[in-house]
């Protein structure tokens, strides 16, 4: 049943056996009755009634994982996440599973692609994955968020200056097109590259070149583009934000992640992820109880995996007992709902929530929410927050680097 499932979300297993050599860097699950022939790298399941536990490789010894038939399901999301390939994205849904098969299809070529979805729903992955399914592996991938850095900056940062082109700049720089050469360059949120340079842009791309501020000879790059937008571009084009001709270029391979709502599976596959990402050495792994788990999978999820993170890890911190229950975690009334969890949290707990933190917490939720309710136009946002949208783009820079 395990293989089964395993297959179903897209990972390649094969039966084996425990006492023949095995590969390197295979990592194999092995039932505990064949600890004796466990390694480092494998994973010993044992399946029996009783409380699920998790246990990490540590000194030597291979991670161990205990569950019944009560907490299969997520057991075997537990097995999923601990064995897929670290640069492959958590997957769920058989469709999700069908979906990165495709992707690893289109990284074998070097056509630009174009990578769509909401805030949060893992752009950026998908751009790590082509990369590392693609021939340019061994090349860098360089990310940079295009709404991130002020409009003055951003020419200089993407193609170089040369030195003295202008005040400050007292020697020359390379730019990011060139940092990534062999490689793969990720221009996220690419909807806010200004109108000047996105002819600029459209430019190095067809002509497989980059001329730095204050140059007066092109350099020829070698360079994959993945852009990605939170916003539909056809409309940004029609509306006149976004030049057509750049919209046919980078729209040579569409791919769209849909919303975490519409991923119900992916929810739970996410989540063990999230969970063995941010449990802290030493700590017993918080397993959520099946009520928790359909309680995370029926919510909707308006802020993506990024919401569903600040959720797990509030839980994670303020729980009461061993596993994560239902009722530690606080989703549908956001961040109101975050601050009577903390007030109601043991004292020992609340310790661990500084003002800074919930401060943060009630910033990120607020901007969310604005750009939920604006369908991730930038501009409204700022404008229904009462701030420019300049301001908008640093604070989600900000928030974005303290979530890294």
């Amino acid at each position: 049943m395990l293989a089964t499932w395993l297959a179903g979300v897209g990972l390649n297993v094969a039966r084996i056996d425990a006492t023949a050599p095995a590969a390197r860097d295979s990592i194999r699950i092995l039932d505990v009755s064949e600890r004796a022939h466990a390694r480092y790298r494998d994973l010993i399941v044992t399946i029996a009634d009783g409380a699920p536990a998790f246990q990490p490789a540590a000194n030597g010894f291979p991670a161990e994982i205990r569950f019944g038939m009560t907490d299969a399901c997520f057991g075997h999301a537990m097995i999923a996440e601990l064995i897929r390939p670290a640069d492959r994205p958590a997957a769920g849904e058989p469709e999700s599973a069908g979906f990165l098969t495709l992707v690893a299809r289109i990284a074998k070529s070097d056509a630009t692609v174009l990578v769509l979805g909401e805030t949060g729903t893992g752009k950026e992955g998908v751009a790590r994955f082509i990369h590392a399914s693609s021939k340019r592996a061994d090349g860098p991938f360089v990310a940079v968020n295009c709404a991130a850095l002020p409009d003055t900056m951003l020419e200089a940062m993407l193609f170089g200056h040369a030195k003295g082109a202008f005040t400050g700049a007292a020697g020359a720089s390379e730019g990011l097109f060139r940092a990534a050469e062999g490689g793969t360059l990720l221009l996220d949120e690419i909807a806010e590259l200004p109108l000047p340079l996105q002819a600029k842009l459209l430019r190095a791309l067809q002509e497989r070149e980059v001329l730095p501020v204050g140059a007066t000879k092109a350099i020829p790059v070698n360079v994959r583009v993945i852009a990605a937008a939170n916003r539909e571009l056809a409309e940004e084009v029609a509306e006149g934000r976004f030049r057509a001709d750049l919209y046919w270029r980078l729209n040579v391979m569409p791919l769209l992640l849909k919303p975490l709502s519409q991923r119900r599976l992916d929810v739970r596959a996410i989540t063990a992820t999230l969970l063995l990402r941010h449990l802290e050495e030493g700590d017993a792994f918080p397993w959520p109880t099946n009520a928790a788990l359909d309680r995370l999978m029926s919510h909707g999820w308006p802020g993506n995996v990024r919401e569903l993170e600040n959720v797990l890890q509030r839980a994670m911190l303020l729980r009461r007992g061993d596993r994560i229950e239902a009722d530690d975690l606080a989703i549908e009334a956001g961040t109101l709902a975050a601050c009577q969890q903390v007030r109601a949290a043991p004292k020992a707990a609340r310790n661990v929530v500084r003002l800074a933190d919930a401060a943060r917490s009630s910033e990120a939720a607020a901007i969310e929410e604005a750009l939920e309710a604006c369908n991730g136009h930038r501009l409204r946002a700022a404008e229904r927050l009462g701030i420019s949208e300049r301001t908008l783009r640093y604070r989600l820079a900000d928030l974005r680097r303290q979530a890294a």
